[in-house]
């Protein structure tokens, strides 16, 4: 039984890793705990954000940046939400745009979120870039 489930809790994290990109430990932690729970929510996820239907994932993506620049989510979350709208074929400019769409319904404040969040990933960029020298 343990053995299953502990199987079950490796899939479920190994695939949650390709589809976003990341994953946070908490949620790690829930997935083993309680793998059919985490299963729920990933097919929640996976419908909501990864699923292209009606909304490209890249819009997607930038439609939950907003959201989390709003409520104040830790730049590293915002982070996440901008490099996978980047592998989903979102470009710089588009972020940005999506970024300064925010200002007027969510005030300053939600632009500085997401531009902490693009600042992240622009210094990890960088930092990629000058390592691989």
């Amino acid at each position: 039984m343990a053995s299953s489930r502990r199987k079950k809790a490796d899939a479920l994290i190994r695939r949650m890793r390709v589809v976003r990109g990341y994953l946070y430990p908490e949620w790690e932690l829930v997935a083993r705990r309680d793998p059919q729970f985490f299963a729920a929510y990933d097919g929640l996820y996976t419908e909501a954000l990864a699923s292209g239907r009606g909304l490209p994932i890249k819009y997607r993506e930038l439609v939950a940046l907003g959201i989390l620049a709003f409520r104040g989510a830790d730049s590293e979350a915002i982070a996440n939400h901008i490099r996978r709208a980047l592998r989903h074929g979102a470009t710089r400019a588009e972020v940005l745009g999506g970024l300064e769409a925010s200002i007027v319904p969510g005030g300053a404040i939600t632009f500085l979120n997401g531009i902490r969040g693009l600042a992240r990933v622009e210094r990890a960029s960088r930092k990629n870039r000058n390592g691989s020298r």
